[in-house]
């Protein structure tokens, strides 16, 4: 089953040397144990832009789509064979990352 892991962050910086190092040792780990699938790192929330096409013509709004404290700093794209590895695997990235991480399931 294919989870993803949000890194959830309250900045909009990257990480420091030592957590990008220790990002780096995770995802080499998540490679060698066949859980990988896909990550990113994203830009800040003013970098974003939202696409609503709901009403016949597009509209192009900069800026995040809510205003919050904490944004989607990062993701990775897991393989578990359930829950309970991907939720070990999260708390593993956290520590990598410094940051908080949301786990959830892929349909």
């Amino acid at each position: 089953m294919q989870y993803l892991l949000s890194v959830i962050h309250d900045k909009s910086n990257s990480g420091t040397a030592e957590e990008m190092a220790a990002i780096d040792v995770f995802n080499e780990r998540l490679q060698a144990e066949g859980h990988w699938v896909f990550a990113g790192g994203l830009g800040g929330p003013g970098t974003a832009t939202v696409v609503d096409n709901r009403g016949g013509e597009a509209l192009f709004t900069d800026g995040p789509f809510v205003e919050t404290k904490e944004h989607l700093a990062g993701f990775w794209v897991i393989e578990a064979a359930d829950l309970d590895v991907a939720l070990k695997l999260a708390a593993d990235g956290s520590r990598a990352c410094n940051r908080r991480v949301e786990v959830q399931p892929f349909l």
